[in-house]
């Protein structure tokens, strides 16, 4: 469930599923697109704020949920073009085209699925308890969410590829020091309603000037990328590893991998 409210000009989206530690199901993914369209439309907005309930910022894809529905699989992924954004990259990519600054408040869990829509935010402040992976490759899947457009603008590759590989958490110091996030504070929605502050006194037109100039920046040739990254989630979702790795993931048992790939 996502929740989304209006008061004095900023938006606030919410991660409303704390008894699932705010793994995302199908309709989450649903919500998220639809409150991004409506802030879109606002002309009086001049900041969001994203957020969760409970202890964690989201634990990531509710895999067995949305993967025991092909059907949900298949509206995740689809779309008319192959560069175009399907619903999966829209949730992470629609936070960058907002004429306003995102700013996600993250505690406990950020992971996979989570952890990308955090990366849509243009600043991320998080709590020193919380804890963050790129968890895909433990079901044998890819990033997906259209992360890789903006990966490039904050780790260098080595470091994306240790955590996208072995799928481990980090501590929040350390995603501080890779830049995954903007800052640790022990009230982060006290820090972002200063940050609010500070910027809400310049110009909305500059504002939203130097958010699509900078946006623009770090997504050269993004139709492509959001076309790799849709077919190789594709590609995997059929092979027989991606199986094994699901039972893997599962049920913590051990599993030998065909050595060769499957595609």
């Amino acid at each position: 469930m996502i929740t989304l409210s209006f008061k004095e000009q900023i938006a606030h989206v919410t991660l409303a599923r704390p008894k699932k530690r705010n793994a995302l199901d199908y309709e989450m993914f649903k919500q998220l697109d639809k409150a991004i369209k409506t802030i879109k439309k606002r002309k009086d907005i001049r900041a969001v704020i994203l957020d969760a309930q409970g202890q964690d910022f989201c634990s990531g894809l509710d895999v067995k949920g949305v993967m025991a529905k092909p059907r949900q699989v298949l509206s995740l992924l689809f779309k008319w073009l192959p560069g175009n954004q399907n619903l999966a990259q829209r949730v992470t990519l629609g936070w960058q085209e907002l004429n306003v600054p995102v700013i996600a408040l993250i505690q406990g869990r950020c992971w996979g699925g989570g952890m990308q829509i955090a990366l849509g935010a243009d600043f991320r402040i998080a709590t020193k308890d919380a804890s963050f992976a790129i968890m895909e490759a433990r079901w044998g899947l890819c990033p997906d969410m259209g992360a890789s457009l903006i990966i490039p603008s904050l780790l260098k590759a080595d470091d994306y590829q240790r955590l996208a590989l072995t799928a481990q958490p980090i501590e929040a110091s350390e995603a501080l020091e890779l830049g995954l996030i903007s800052t640790l504070e022990e009230n982060p929605m006290a820090a972002a309603q200063q940050l609010i502050a500070d910027i809400i006194e310049r110009s909305p037109d500059a504002m939203a000037a130097i958010k699509r100039l900078t946006t623009s920046a770090y997504r050269q040739g993004h139709r492509r990328q959001l076309a790799r990254e849709t077919w190789s989630q594709v590609r995997l979702l059929m092979c027989k590893n991606t199986r094994i790795a699901v039972k893997n993931a599962s049920s913590d048992k051990q599993y030998d991998y065909q050595h060769r790939r499957s595609w």
